[in-house]
């Protein structure tokens, strides 16, 4: 993580450059995060710099604002917010072979730092960008695809001819998972609101539910799969459409193992690093045999904006920033 202000450095070398860092000083709503100037940190053995050119707007973003997160990041504050990004390396530590100055990457972070304008990241988080990929798009995947496909993953059961459900299917990482268990061979049900049904309907969903409209417990039934991208409201629900051996995953309710009824399997599941499986999927995305849907690209200073909006609710797809804006 990268959350120091100035570190400190030898007197006697040339100072690394200054840039901004979007950090939070205090827990609260959106004027707890403000832009400071920060030096960029030098990089240690198996470190590497990197200029972030973009990076993926995350729902955990304003969870971590608000403190929701306190358990699971013990932050030192004022500590500098985003998750994952794309950029080109400036500078590598001793150790460091596998990437070189000028390349252009990307990566999740594991941790905090990315909304800022230099970061110091261990090298084994990197891949590289593929040359046709644009920073925009790559800093849209490492979150949202790495999370839809491991999640698919957690049933451990063959995908073909299963009937999967996806709840906030028109998300970031809901616009990947349908793309993913479509690709598998199962069946996909899933639910959106009135002005992203097209979107999902495009992405190869077989069943889309408007859930403005329609309960979606009424229209599908004996599903293999339910994937949770929204939380409580619909976890509750969904239990009575499972299958006999069905299995609810969620990402969006920490609780969803407790809440199971007898009988019922609900599993909680978070992204884990995957170098190799990002850069397959990067590369998918590069030559067009998967939809990186981008809804919004803001400019660096309307970070914590978009931050709110991702709160409340926003277009079909990824907000990104870009940080050459």
């Amino acid at each position: 993580m990268n959350h120091s202000a100035t570190p400190e450095r030898d007197n006697t070398s040339e100072p690394l450059a200054q840039g901004r860092a979007l950090r939070l000083h205090v827990y609260g709503g959106t004027d707890s995060l403000k832009v400071d100037t920060v030096h960029a940190a030098e990089p240690g053995p198996d470190q590497v710099l990197v200029q972030v050119k973009a990076a993926g707007i995350n729902g955990m973003d304003w969870k971590v604002r608000e403190g929701y997160l306190r358990e699971r990041f013990n932050l030192v504050l004022p500590a500098t917010l985003g998750i994952e990004m794309s950029g080109v390396v400036l500078k590598v530590g001793s150790n460091v072979k596998d990437v070189s100055v000028g390349e252009r990457v990307m990566a999740a972070l594991g941790g905090l730092g990315a909304y800022a304008d230099h970061l110091v990241i261990n090298a084994e988080k990197l891949i590289k960008t593929p040359a046709n990929l644009s920073d925009i798009d790559a800093a849209a995947l490492p979150v949202a695809a790495m999370t839809a496909w491991q999640v698919l993953q957690v049933a451990e059961f063959d995908l073909r001819g299963k009937r999967v459900l996806i709840h906030g299917a028109a998300g970031g990482v809901g616009s990947f998972a349908v793309q993913f268990a479509k690709a598998a061979g199962a069946t996909v049900y899933a639910t959106a609101s009135t002005k992203s049904v097209a979107h999902v309907q495009a992405l190869g969903a077989d069943e889309v539910i408007d859930y403005q409209k329609q309960k979606f417990e009424l229209v599908a039934s004996n599903i293999d799969l339910v994937v949770d991208l929204v939380g409580r409201p619909v976890v509750d629900k969904s239990w009575a459409i499972l299958s006999h051996n069905g299995i609810l995953v969620s990402i969006a309710a920490t609780d969803v193992v407790a809440r199971a009824p007898e009988g019922r399997r609900g599993v909680w599941f978070s992204v884990k690093p995957d170098t190799a499986r990002l850069a397959t999927i990067a590369h998918q995305v590069a030559d067009g045999s998967l939809r990186s849907v981008i809804a919004e690209v803001v400019a660096f200073e309307d970070l914590d904006e978009a931050i709110e909006r991702n709160r409340t609710g926003h277009a079909p797809g990824k907000t990104v920033a870009d940080f050459t804006r």
